[in-house]
Protein backbone atom coordinates (compact mmCIF):
# COMPACT_ATOMS: atom_id res chain seq x y z
CA UNK A 1 0.00 0.00 0.00
CA UNK A 2 1.12 3.52 -1.11
CA UNK A 3 0.75 5.86 1.84
CA UNK A 4 1.70 9.66 1.45
CA UNK A 5 3.65 10.11 4.51
CA UNK A 6 5.31 12.88 3.47
CA UNK A 7 2.91 15.15 2.58
CA UNK A 8 2.77 17.06 5.78
CA UNK A 9 5.77 18.29 7.50
CA UNK A 10 5.55 16.35 9.99
CA UNK A 11 5.24 12.83 8.84
CA UNK A 12 1.88 11.84 10.00
CA UNK A 13 -1.54 10.65 8.22
CA UNK A 14 -4.36 10.98 9.89
CA UNK A 15 -5.98 7.38 10.89
CA UNK A 16 -10.05 6.68 10.77
CA UNK A 17 -10.51 3.66 13.63
CA UNK A 18 -13.93 2.08 12.35
CA UNK A 19 -15.56 -0.54 14.48
CA UNK A 20 -15.88 -3.57 11.85
CA UNK A 21 -18.51 -4.53 13.32
CA UNK A 22 -20.63 -1.96 14.34
CA UNK A 23 -19.22 0.44 11.83
CA UNK A 24 -18.97 3.12 14.04
CA UNK A 25 -16.14 5.59 14.31
CA UNK A 26 -14.16 5.20 17.72
CA UNK A 27 -11.62 7.65 17.23
CA UNK A 28 -9.30 9.58 15.25
CA UNK A 29 -5.22 9.41 16.05
CA UNK A 30 -1.89 9.83 13.65
CA UNK A 31 0.35 7.16 12.26
CA UNK A 32 4.00 7.78 10.55
CA UNK A 33 5.46 4.86 8.62
CA UNK A 34 6.80 3.20 12.08
CA UNK A 35 3.72 3.64 13.69
CA UNK A 36 1.89 2.02 10.45
CA UNK A 37 4.31 -0.94 10.54
CA UNK A 38 3.93 -1.53 13.81
CA UNK A 39 0.54 -1.93 13.70
CA UNK A 40 0.68 -4.37 10.87
CA UNK A 41 3.87 -6.46 12.51
CA UNK A 42 1.56 -6.62 15.83
CA UNK A 43 -1.95 -6.48 14.34
CA UNK A 44 -2.67 -4.36 17.29
CA UNK A 45 -3.23 -0.19 16.17
CA UNK A 46 0.04 1.53 17.31
CA UNK A 47 -0.41 5.30 16.71
CA UNK A 48 2.58 8.11 16.93
CA UNK A 49 1.53 10.27 19.55
CA UNK A 50 1.80 13.83 19.36
CA UNK A 51 1.70 14.86 22.70
CA UNK A 52 3.93 11.71 24.25
CA UNK A 53 6.52 12.29 20.92
CA UNK A 54 6.85 8.46 20.47
CA UNK A 55 4.43 5.21 19.37
CA UNK A 56 1.83 4.44 21.13
CA UNK A 57 -0.20 1.36 20.86
CA UNK A 58 -3.68 2.03 21.84
CA UNK A 59 -4.43 0.04 25.15
CA UNK A 60 -0.67 -0.64 26.43
CA UNK A 61 -1.58 0.71 30.07
CA UNK A 62 -5.41 0.36 29.91
CA UNK A 63 -5.95 -3.16 28.05
CA UNK A 64 -8.40 -1.64 25.69
CA UNK A 65 -6.68 -2.75 22.90
CA UNK A 66 -7.72 -1.88 19.56
CA UNK A 67 -7.06 -5.52 17.33
CA UNK A 68 -6.73 -4.59 13.45
CA UNK A 69 -8.85 -6.22 11.09
CA UNK A 70 -7.94 -4.12 8.08
CA UNK A 71 -6.44 -1.18 6.55
CA UNK A 72 -7.96 0.73 3.71
CA UNK A 73 -6.08 4.03 1.96
CA UNK A 74 -8.08 6.99 0.39
CA UNK A 75 -7.76 8.60 -3.06
CA UNK A 76 -4.90 10.30 -1.82
CA UNK A 77 -3.38 7.96 -0.13
CA UNK A 78 -2.69 10.78 2.60
CA UNK A 79 -5.36 8.96 5.44
CA UNK A 80 -6.45 5.67 6.47
CA UNK A 81 -9.47 4.07 7.36
CA UNK A 82 -8.74 1.16 9.65
CA UNK A 83 -11.07 -1.54 11.01
CA UNK A 84 -10.45 -3.22 14.41
CA UNK A 85 -12.32 -5.45 17.23
CA UNK A 86 -12.24 -3.40 19.70
CA UNK A 87 -11.16 -4.48 23.36
CA UNK A 88 -13.32 -2.31 26.12
CA UNK A 89 -14.07 1.44 25.53
CA UNK A 90 -11.81 3.27 22.81
CA UNK A 91 -11.97 6.49 24.63
CA UNK A 92 -9.48 7.52 27.66
CA UNK A 93 -12.28 8.56 29.41
CA UNK A 94 -14.12 5.57 29.67
CA UNK A 95 -16.82 6.14 27.05
CA UNK A 96 -17.37 3.64 23.79
CA UNK A 97 -16.20 6.37 21.43
CA UNK A 98 -14.02 9.33 21.54
CA UNK A 99 -17.70 11.25 20.53
CA UNK A 100 -19.46 9.73 24.15
CA UNK A 101 -21.48 7.51 22.07
CA UNK A 102 -22.43 4.02 23.02
CA UNK A 103 -20.85 1.64 20.64
CA UNK A 104 -23.99 -0.34 19.30
CA UNK A 105 -25.24 -2.07 16.68
CA UNK A 106 -27.03 0.01 14.56
CA UNK A 107 -29.82 -1.69 11.75
CA UNK A 108 -30.73 2.10 10.64
CA UNK A 109 -34.16 1.89 9.32
CA UNK A 110 -35.32 -1.34 11.12
CA UNK A 111 -33.61 0.40 14.46
CA UNK A 112 -35.68 3.15 13.92
CA UNK A 113 -38.92 1.07 13.24
CA UNK A 114 -37.76 -1.05 16.55
CA UNK A 115 -37.63 2.70 18.45
CA UNK A 116 -41.00 2.87 17.28
CA UNK A 117 -42.60 0.20 18.09
CA UNK A 118 -41.55 0.52 21.71
CA UNK A 119 -42.91 3.63 22.14
CA UNK A 120 -45.98 2.25 21.36
CA UNK A 121 -45.81 -0.63 23.83
CA UNK A 122 -45.09 1.91 26.66
CA UNK A 123 -48.10 4.05 25.44
CA UNK A 124 -50.75 1.32 25.30
CA UNK A 125 -53.23 3.68 25.75
CA UNK A 126 -52.67 5.20 22.25
CA UNK A 127 -56.51 4.38 20.59
CA UNK A 128 -54.66 5.82 17.11
CA UNK A 129 -52.37 3.41 16.87
CA UNK A 130 -52.65 -0.01 15.37
CA UNK A 131 -49.21 -1.28 17.47
CA UNK A 132 -50.52 0.12 20.60
CA UNK A 133 -53.62 -2.31 20.02
CA UNK A 134 -51.61 -5.10 19.43
CA UNK A 135 -49.78 -5.12 22.20
CA UNK A 136 -53.19 -4.32 24.26
CA UNK A 137 -54.00 -7.47 23.25
CA UNK A 138 -51.50 -9.62 24.03
CA UNK A 139 -49.08 -12.29 23.00
CA UNK A 140 -51.71 -14.46 21.45
CA UNK A 141 -53.14 -11.86 19.36
CA UNK A 142 -49.52 -10.57 18.27
CA UNK A 143 -48.48 -14.00 17.55
CA UNK A 144 -51.46 -15.28 15.50
CA UNK A 145 -50.42 -11.68 13.36
CA UNK A 146 -47.11 -13.55 12.72
CA UNK A 147 -48.56 -16.67 11.72
CA UNK A 148 -51.16 -14.94 9.07
CA UNK A 149 -48.06 -12.55 7.37
CA UNK A 150 -46.23 -15.92 7.28
CA UNK A 151 -49.04 -17.88 5.39
CA UNK A 152 -49.25 -15.00 2.89
CA UNK A 153 -45.52 -14.71 2.06
CA UNK A 154 -45.60 -18.13 1.40
CA UNK A 155 -48.91 -17.77 -0.85
CA UNK A 156 -47.46 -15.04 -2.61
CA UNK A 157 -43.60 -16.54 -2.99
CA UNK A 158 -45.75 -19.21 -5.06
CA UNK A 159 -47.49 -16.38 -7.06
CA UNK A 160 -45.74 -14.36 -9.84
CA UNK A 161 -47.04 -11.03 -8.43
CA UNK A 162 -43.62 -9.72 -6.77
CA UNK A 163 -45.10 -6.21 -5.47
CA UNK A 164 -47.03 -8.98 -3.51
CA UNK A 165 -44.92 -11.00 -2.16
CA UNK A 166 -42.57 -8.13 -0.95
CA UNK A 167 -45.54 -6.30 0.78
CA UNK A 168 -46.99 -9.37 2.95
CA UNK A 169 -42.46 -9.84 3.67
CA UNK A 170 -43.03 -6.36 4.88
CA UNK A 171 -45.79 -7.09 6.68
CA UNK A 172 -43.99 -10.51 8.25
CA UNK A 173 -40.93 -8.42 9.40
CA UNK A 174 -43.27 -5.74 10.74
CA UNK A 175 -44.98 -8.20 12.97
CA UNK A 176 -42.32 -10.14 13.72
CA UNK A 177 -40.53 -7.20 15.57
CA UNK A 178 -43.66 -6.38 17.15
CA UNK A 179 -43.39 -9.69 18.42
CA UNK A 180 -39.87 -9.42 19.39
CA UNK A 181 -40.68 -6.46 21.66
CA UNK A 182 -43.70 -8.71 23.34
CA UNK A 183 -41.28 -11.27 24.33
CA UNK A 184 -38.92 -8.41 25.64
CA UNK A 185 -36.16 -8.83 22.90
CA UNK A 186 -35.03 -7.36 19.91
CA UNK A 187 -33.36 -7.60 16.17
CA UNK A 188 -29.84 -7.54 17.39
CA UNK A 189 -30.63 -10.79 20.05
CA UNK A 190 -31.65 -12.57 17.01
CA UNK A 191 -28.55 -11.14 14.99
CA UNK A 192 -26.57 -12.61 18.07
CA UNK A 193 -27.50 -16.12 17.50
CA UNK A 194 -27.48 -15.86 13.60
CA UNK A 195 -23.57 -14.89 14.09
CA UNK A 196 -22.79 -17.82 16.72
CA UNK A 197 -23.51 -20.26 14.29
CA UNK A 198 -21.03 -21.77 12.15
Amino acid sequence: MKINFNKNSDGLVPAIIQDVKTKNVLMLGYMNQEAYDTTIETKKVTFFSRTKNRLWTKGEESGNILNLVDIKNDCDNDSLLITVNPVGPTCHKGSDTCWNEDNKQSYGFLSALEDVIRSRKENQKDTTSYVASLFRKGINKIAQKVGEEAIEVVIEAKDDNEKLFLDESADLLFHYLILLQEKGYQLQDVVNILESRP
